[in-house]
């Protein structure tokens, strides 16, 4: 039988990531919570058999086995609570709290009820990601020293209707919690556990924070270089790895959410279209391509599924979680102007 799932908040994290990989991965998207019309008219053309209800109450009321929360990240933890305390475990969107002590609640409300909760650090399981993971286990580049990782664009004008490009960092806007919480959770995965060097967390455009360099120390001895930005007019290479033998670079984005924007998801848990990322190792002017692994985020709910059923690791741990949080609000101490 199917687990049944409740998707809280049905806009781009709701409609074109969590359901098409819940979907794809056989959980059946039991009810939908959002007070938005067209969100609704959404989720019933997507699940014409859903139930679409306007409160976490009426959601936990539908017999689930998973609740997604994918709303605004202003309510991530009131709603990750109230669905513990119910009793279903939670699927938290990234980022689980506005900050540290948030998800830090969201937690010890969990292991005090012995009811599981994780995050969507979807990114670890980017084609790039995955290919870095193979490069380093190869030990072809040699002791790594430093690594730059980009999530960087160009949108010169802010989006009116982005609540993520207008809303304060109170109340969960900015690339400090949108995409900062992707690269570092990758670095922390690559690298180790890691530490605060320096940060700049600024507003060029003079809405939310779009542009925001993280500088971490890993235990392992490696530097990382964090860019998240919106108002990049020359993006720099996704990524950059640097070691005593060479170089691991790989410039484009994993074409993943290109595809879940287009309406398509991993039927089965698998691809049918490419998601492999082209990537290079570098040794001054020699250059060789290397094979990257295909991009699949279903693994991401594959491993749910697996442990809500048989009870094996949930795909992304708390610890994990409250690193990267705590890593947060240390550069909003220190890198913000004013």
């Amino acid at each position: 039988m199917n687990l049944r799932v409740g998707i809280a908040g049905y806009g781009l994290a709701g409609r074109y990531f969590h359901a098409p990989l819940l979907k794809g991965c056989g959980f059946e998207v039991a009810a939908v919570l959002t007070s938005n019309d067209l969100r609704r008219s959404h989720a019933l053309e997507d699940f014409p058999r859903t139930t679409v209800v306007q409160s976490m109450e009426q959601l936990l009321a539908q017999n689930l086995d998973l609740v997604v929360v994918a709303s605004a990240n202003l309510v991530h933890a009131e709603q990750a609570i109230v669905a513990l305390k119910a009793g279903v475990p939670v699927v938290v969107d990234k980022p689980m709290g506005l900050n540290y002590e948030e998800t830090k609640r969201i937690v010890d409300t969990a292991q005090s009820l012995g009811v599981s909760v994780s995050t969507f650090f979807n990114r670890r399981w980017d084609s790039d990601a995955l290919t870095v993971k193979k490069v380093l286990e190869s030990g072809e580049l040699g002791q790594i020293h430093r690594m730059d990782s980009r999530f960087e664009r160009f949108r010169p004008e802010v989006n009116v209707q982005s609540w993520r490009e207008n809303m304060r960092a109170q109340d969960g806007g900015g690339q400090l919690l949108d995409l900062q919480p992707h690269l570092i959770s990758t670095a922390i995965d690559w690298f180790g556990r890691a530490e605060l060097l320096t940060a700049s967390v600024r507003s060029i455009r003079g809405a939310a924070d779009d542009d925001a360099v993280l500088v971490l120390k890993h235990e392992s001895g490696v530097v990382s270089y964090l860019s998240a930005s919106v108002v990049a007019g020359s993006p720099g290479p996704r990524l950059r790895i640097l070691g005593s033998k060479g170089a691991l670079v790989i410039n484009d984005l994993d074409p993943q959410e290109g595809l879940l924007r287009a309406g398509k998801f991993p039927d089965g848990g698998v691809w049918s279209e490419p998601t492999t990322s082209i990537a290079h190792i570098y040794r001054g002017a020699e250059v060789e391509e290397v094979t990257g692994v295909p991009g699949n985020y279903a693994l991401f709910y594959r491993a749910v599924a697996s442990a809500i059923q048989q009870g094996t690791p949930w795909p992304i741990s708390n610890e994990d979680a409250l690193m990267v949080a705590k890593i947060i609000d240390q550069a909003r101490e220190i890198g913000t102007d004013g």
